[in-house]
């Protein structure tokens, strides 16, 4: 692709303007990855920490949804909240899952803390019809600031913790990640980017723009029909 193509060209989408009474204190990109759930679905929300956005989907979607979570504070939360969740590693644990065992399976802000992307997402691939993954973009322009003009590693409100305290152990950038989905097959339905406030870019921009400025990447996938038979842009 060029830099005379625009990034926003399908599946890169220009996100739509959210509903007013879907503001509020919840967080946008769980409102994007709402925006991509059917009514009714089965789903399966991994890493799903507290439990908020699967509730959300629970009470908006009436989804039949289940969780897997590392941490026993937040396994606690989710069934303080009604949730069917389990104490489980994503790394791990996947592989126990029968193929198309839900319609949506969901990786928010988790996939850079795990051990092995690539298997993880292969899982992912299997185990759901369709996948959604978001994860923090390490090419925003305050990350490479951080690095060319500190020469530090960043710390910014997706990231806040310093980089010895950090679980995130496999940053990669849009560009990286859309690499990563050609490389096991998978096929991009649609993605957003949002700007470091959480807000979709709404604006056709060329890909460079959106790897630079979008804070996170929201990825709806799904299995590529064989080598060759998916589209990929060219980033």
């Amino acid at each position: 692709m060029t830099g005379s193509e625009r990034f926003a060209h399908r599946p890169w989408e220009a996100a739509e303007t959210l509903p007013r009474e879907e503001a509020g204190s919840t967080r946008v990109d769980h409102l994007v990855v709402l925006d991509l759930v059917p009514t009714n679905a089965r789903v399966l929300d991994i890493g799903c920490g507290d439990g908020a956005l699967l509730a959300l989907l629970r009470d908006r979607r009436g989804v039949d949804g289940r969780g897997i979570e590392l941490s026993r504070e937040g396994v606690n939360a989710c069934l303080a909240r009604g949730l069917p969740v389990i104490q489980g590693d994503a790394d791990t644990d996947l592989a126990n899952y029968p193929d198309d065992a839900f319609d949506v399976v969901v990786l928010s802000q988790t996939i850079q803390a795990t051990r092995n992307p690539r298997i993880v997402l292969e899982h992912l691939l299997r185990i759901g019809r369709q996948v959604i993954i978001s994860f923090p973009n390490f090419g925003h322009w305050r990350v490479r600031s951080e690095l060319a003009l500190r020469g530090r590693m960043p710390v910014t409100a997706l990231m806040p913790e310093e980089w010895y305290e950090t679980q995130n152990i496999h940053h990669c950038t849009i560009r990286d990640f859309v690499g990563l989905c050609r490389t096991v097959n998978a096929e991009i339905e649609k993605a957003t980017a949002l700007d470091a406030r959480g807000r979709p870019m709404r604006f056709a921009m060329p890909w460079w723009v959106w790897n630079l400025m979008g804070a996170q990447g929201v990825f709806l996938l799904r299995r590529g029909g064989g080598p060759g038979g998916d589209t990929q842009p060219a980033v």
